[in-house]
This record gives structure tokens, sequence and C-alpha cells, in this order.
């Protein structure tokens, strides 16, 4: 038997969780900003190293090439990055949207039950009586379906039966 503190303890867990999950994504958020404030540093130091490879040095041509290959990267690990945390976050959603609809099955079981020991014995007979004419009808049109296809199948044989008799006699009556 589940008690309410059960249910409510329950339901603390499952909000606990989404808390968790929540602060999960803005733990996410603040990774993705301090990489959005890696690149535009990174872009800034390859601002600088262009301008200086315009005025005419060919030294470190090597470095801003190297700089905007990390700046790249960066950026792809980025979009990898948030690829991935979209991935999670849409997966947790689920998996928290799940765990409240079966939560919240259970509460609506527990309460249907509560609510049926709470009424007198005429209200819970008619309650099983109902439950147990509902299996008869479910007994009856099963057996009106079966019923139904037997006599099809007479029906078809009747007829096949009769189409002979008559091919019969007309060939007796053709001879």
């Amino acid at each position: 038997v589940v008690t309410r503190d059960d249910v409510e303890e329950s339901l603390k867990e499952v909000f606990q969780f989404v808390k968790d999950k929540e602060q999960l994504l803005q733990d996410l958020h603040s990774q993705i900003e301090e990489t959005e404030k890696k690149i535009a540093e990174k872009q800034q130091e390859r601002d600088y190293w262009l301008e200086y490879q315009n005025v005419g040095s060919k030294i470190h041509a090597e470095r801003i090439s190297s700089l905007e290959k990390d700046i790249m990267e960066v950026k792809n690990e980025l979009e990898r990055t948030e690829e991935h945390y979209r991935e999670a976050l849409r997966a947790v959603k689920e998996e928290n949207k799940k765990l409240f609809d079966s939560h919240m099955k259970v509460l609506s079981e527990e309460a249907l039950k509560n609510a049926v020991g709470y009424l007198d014995k005429n209200c819970r007979r008619e309650i099983e009586e109902n439950e147990w004419l509902k299996e008869e009808v479910k007994i009856y049109r099963k057996e009106e379906r079966d019923l139904k296809a037997s006599v099809q199948l007479l029906e078809e044989e009747n007829t096949s039966l009769v189409a002979k008799l008559i091919d019969i006699k007309l060939q007796h009556l053709g001879a």
C-alpha cells in the first residue's frame, strides 16, 4: 500500500531530479559562454596578427595560420558540444516527462483505490458488478464475431453446393 507520504516523497525526488538537470543546463550555458569568450580572445589575437602580417612581416605567417586553425577547432568543438548538450537536454526532458506521467498514473490509481475504499458496500458492489458486466460484454462480443464468421463460412459453402446442384441438374436436362 502506497501512502500519501510515499507519493509526496516520490514527487519530491522527481522534482529534485528536474531541478538538478536544470542546474546542469545552466552550467552548460556558462561553459558555452566561456568558450565564446575564448573565441573572442582568439579572434582579437588573430586580428592583431593579421594586421601585423599586412604590414609586411612574413615571419609570423605560420603563427597566424595556426591561430586561425585553433579558432576553427574551438568553433567546431563548441558546435559539437552544443549539439551534444541539446541532445542530452532533450533526452532528460523526455525522461522527466515519462517519470512524471508514470507518477501521475500511480497517483491516479492510488486515488481511485482510496476513493473506492471510502465508498459504502452497495457502491463497491455496483462497481465490481460493472467490471464483471464489462468482461461479460467482451466475452459475448467475441462469441458474436465467431458466430458471424461461422455463418459466413456456412453461407459460402451453401452457395457453392447450390451452384454445383444447379450445374448437375443442367447437365441432366441437357442429356
